[in-house]
């Protein structure tokens, strides 16, 4: 059974974890397509008022009722955070959308921002969610759980529509197949750069006119039918998500599952 997080437990009794009460359409497409509305309920947008308004500036993931996780480098202590939940367009008002100002916001304490190692943080919410069939919470893998090469896996996000682009409107998916650790680690992929406690995710170079939201998921099917939150995007090639022998890296969340569950029971 994969894991349920201790603070999930209760929350997530009526709704479950990973199950969206409308399905997502999956398809082979990498080059990023529109999502059917709330397919991936657990999708937030990280705001920050670093402007004088409130911009989106990453993605991430809703793990409980009053917890997200995302990238750490998504976190800078100038700025004040909000979260956005429930969002299908990012220009729309939607009355299926909430929003949570961000109480506590904790990185990792090896957080490395040259080799953007163990890049993830935890978002504590000012107060709960309620679940509904827009905002549900993510299922995360049992720990140091390593995915099979090939396993197709869905990135999702309102990063750009093209390199230097605008930021999409309406959320996105697109498939990313994994590449084993030992491919991604290769000199000419991304060498010493790609950890074991990263996955990698696209790099075939058929398609590559994606760009993902950092700090969103990387969501996999398990057997059941639930979507796993398996990584967390940290950084990529800049020119998109599946550019030949540059695939996108995300945190693997699986090597993380006692430091998130330690965070979420100590503050």
């Amino acid at each position: 059974m994969r894991s349920l997080l201790i603070l999930t437990l209760q929350v997530a009794s009526v709704f479950g974890c990973g199950l969206p009460t409308v399905p997502p359409v999956l398809s082979r497409v990498v080059a990023g397509e529109d999502v059917r509305p709330h397919s991936w309920p657990w999708q937030i947008s990280l705001q920050s008022d670093s402007r004088g308004r409130w911009s989106h500036v990453c993605g991430g993931s809703l793990i409980s009722s009053d917890w997200v996780l995302t990238a750490a480098h998504c976190i800078s202590d100038r700025h004040n955070y909000r979260v956005e939940l429930g969002k299908h367009s990012l220009k729309a008002s939607e009355e299926s959308s909430t929003v949570r100002m961000a109480a506590t916001i904790i990185k990792h304490e090896d957080y490395n921002v040259l080799l953007s190692r163990n890049d993830i943080a935890l978002i504590k919410l000012s107060s709960p969610v309620v679940f509904s069939d827009a905002i549900m919470p993510a299922c995360l893998p049992d720990r140091d759980v390593i995915l099979p090469h090939g396993a197709p896996c869905y990135v999702t996000g309102w990063g750009r529509l093209n390199t230097d682009g605008p930021l999409a409107d309406i959320l996105q998916q697109a498939l990313l197949p994994v590449v084993d650790h030992d491919i991604c680690s290769e000199p000419d992929w991304w060498s010493v750069l790609a950890t074991d406690k990263m996955v990698c995710a696209g790099g075939d170079g058929i398609s590559a006119g994606c760009n993902g939201d950092s700090g969103g998921p990387l969501n996999c099917q398990s057997p059941d039918g639930s979507w796993d939150v398996h990584g967390v995007v940290s950084f990529g090639s800049g020119q998109g998500c599946n550019v030949f022998q540059k695939p996108t890296v995300f945190t693997r969340v699986s090597s993380y599952i006692s430091w998130i569950n330690t965070v979420m029971t100590t503050y």
